[in-house]
């Protein structure tokens, strides 16, 4: 640590991000939190990502979860989040997302640099963040999936793709929907406008938090109709079902 560094910490000492708690150096969280979130480490599902139960299917050497078993065509090649959306987690991605707390933007994308360790092994072309509608981005005056994206391509050496997905229309918050609602809610949403960018190339999707996968999922179709070879989704935090 330098001795800039050493003053600035001295006048304004760093806090943990999700408790508040005076930190002696600046790792984003303290121990205790850290401790206490609920990262999603093995044994997960080989293509989904969820975290494996006892319904478990050796398939192929590859630990599958229930709905993957039963699943002929799947959109993703792998989706993978960090940690579980809970009451603890909440916090920081509420911060993140609606109060301008764009400073864990770095924290956040090294918990995906973890995560995401099987898709960078299998080969990605470039990073592509879920678009936000440029109604909400006016209001937001930030794409949060796109400050991840930057941060993450830093970390991989990968570059980001910010404009050849497109969200044509504006919807409803998914949180307001339910069920099939959801996919309702989001069909022909997302565009490609640049396929020429696209086609072939192996995407890696990042978004904040997965819930059913309907934002991922749409993302996906609009990419492999414009050509993408494969489509990876990894996400900060994933509520669990």
């Amino acid at each position: 640590m330098t001795i800039w560094q050493k003053f600035i910490n001295f006048i304004l000492p760093p806090r943990c991000a999700l408790c508040g708690h005076i930190m002696n150096v600046d790792k984003g969280l303290c121990d205790s939190c850290l401790q206490n979130i609920e990262f999603l480490k093995p044994p997960i599902c080989y293509h989904c990502g969820h975290p494996l139960g006892e319904a478990t299917h050796n398939v192929n050497g590859h630990l599958l979860c229930g709905n993957c078993l039963k699943t002929k065509r799947r959109p993703f090649r792998f989706v993978r989040s960090a940690f579980a959306y809970d009451e603890l987690s909440k916090k920081m991605i509420l911060d993140f997302k609606f109060y301008d707390r764009t400073d864990l933007a770095n924290l956040l994308a090294k918990m995906l640099y973890v995560a995401g360790e099987d898709i960078f092994k299998s080969g990605i072309d470039v990073i592509i963040p879920v678009p936000l509608h440029y109604t909400r981005l006016i209001k937001r005056k930030y794409n949060q999936s796109s400050l991840l994206a930057k941060e993450l391509g830093k970390l991989i050496g990968v570059k980001v793709d910010n404009f050849s997905l497109h969200k044509n229309r504006r919807t409803k918050p998914q949180t307001e929907c339910s069920g099939s609602a959801r996919l309702n809610n989001l069909k022909g949403a997302f565009t490609v406008k640049h396929p020429d960018k696209i086609k072939g190339k192996r995407i890696l999707l990042i978004d904040d938090v997965l819930t059913t996968g309907s934002t991922l999922k749409e993302c996906c179709v609009a990419l492999k109709r414009a050509g993408a070879k494969s489509v990876d989704g990894l996400t900060v935090s994933r509520v669990l079902r």
